[in-house]
């Protein structure tokens, strides 16, 4: 590939890795993951960011030993690596924005 023609490809790499990152970020994932994502595999990449879950809306639960919220499909809490069973009751992101607000 000659030098003229690698430069417009790195652009529109560029724009498709930004729409990705942009994209994750606002459904509360990594900019950076889904920037590299999209900027390696165009349009798959940018697609995959638009139909990804929004982690926002995702249930949590509540760690029986730190007391971490974290995400419901968690196995293992990040925080104090316990290995977590299926809760019985799953907090709602909306719940927890609400305590948030309370406390």
């Amino acid at each position: 590939m000659s030098s003229s023609g690698a430069l417009p490809l790195l652009i529109i790499l560029f724009f498709f890795g930004l729409a990705g990152g942009i994209v994750g970020r606002i459904k509360g994932s990594g900019f950076w993951v889904w920037f590299l994502i999209s900027f390696c595999v165009p349009f798959i990449g940018l697609l995959t960011a638009v139909l990804y879950r929004y982690d926002r809306e995702e249930l949590r639960r509540e760690c029986p030993r730190c007391h971490r919220v974290v995400m419901l499909h968690d196995a293992v809490c990040m925080h104090c690596g316990t290995e977590l069973e299926f809760p019985e009751v799953a907090i709602s992101p909306s719940a927890r924005v609400l305590a948030r607000h309370d406390g």
